[in-house]
């Protein structure tokens, strides 16, 4: 035999061991080595830990305490109870306005009501809208929103006259900035952002409008979150 004809055959010897052996390898390697990656937004504000451990996939992991954002009883246009995050199965996207506001405050409903189109459809997805005057009165509201009424979103929400501080309650639990205009009493300065909140009433994502790209990515991570939402409630077969 040949230099070269045994040379070809340990090639094709070589060869083969790679097609046997090597998926058999790397499988092994992923099962133990390898984990599943979800994307997972943040979580803002304030964290701490509890002191609890919790088990996870077999490692002992702290158990962190995160902001949670108090639910808040708000009235809509109709003036009937708007229950704001007594919910634990859905996701919520929040922003302030005023209706004597023609600026920024009509902006954020406009870039909304992009946002209500796309998940008119999907009762897991709710938005608010808080007036942040208590003068604001259902004719205003109603005008502010008359471009939008053929949107149909059952589950797009424009609330007034709630029964606590709104611009207190914006800044401390929203983290949104909110407080009266000092050099005009008609007037308030309101945060130009969107907050997305999970059904733990945990803060996930601050959407700044002010940036182009900010409503579309809102649009991305409001997908992202109801995956993880899906994943955390996983469906129960029913044992017969």
């Amino acid at each position: 035999m040949s230099k070269h004809t045994r040379s070809k055959n340990i090639s094709k010897l070589i060869i083969l061991a790679l097609v046997l052996f090597v998926p058999g390898f790397l499988y092994i390697l992923v099962n133990n080595m390898g984990s599943n990656e979800y994307v997972r937004l943040p979580v803002f504000g304030e964290k701490s830990l509890s002191g609890k451990m919790n088990r996870v996939m077999g490692r002992e992991i702290p158990d962190t305490v995160f902001h949670l954002v108090e639910p808040l009883g708000l009235v809509d246009r109709k003036g009937e109870q708007v229950p704001f995050l007594q919910s634990d199965t859905v996701v919520s996207v929040v922003h302030l306005f005023y209706s004597r506001d023609s600026a920024l405050s009509r902006q954020l409903i406009h870039d909304l009501s992009s946002i209500a189109e796309r998940f008119k459809e999907n009762p897991k997805v709710r938005l608010y809208s808080i007036s942040v005057d208590p003068t604001d009165k259902s004719a205003q509201l109603d005008q502010v929103m008359e471009p939008y009424a053929k949107l149909g979103n059952p589950n797009w929400f424009i609330c007034e006259k709630p029964a606590v501080d709104i611009l207190d309650y914006a800044r401390k639990q929203l983290l949104i900035e909110g407080m009266e205009d000092a050099n005009d009493s008609s007037k308030y300065i309101i945060g130009s952002n969107f907050v997305l909140l999970d059904s733990k009433r945990r803060i996930r994502g601050i959407y700044d409008i002010s940036l182009k790209t900010e409503t579309g990515r809102l649009e991305d991570e409001i997908k992202v979150q109801l995956v993880e939402e899906i994943r955390n409630r996983p469906l129960k077969v029913e044992k017969k």
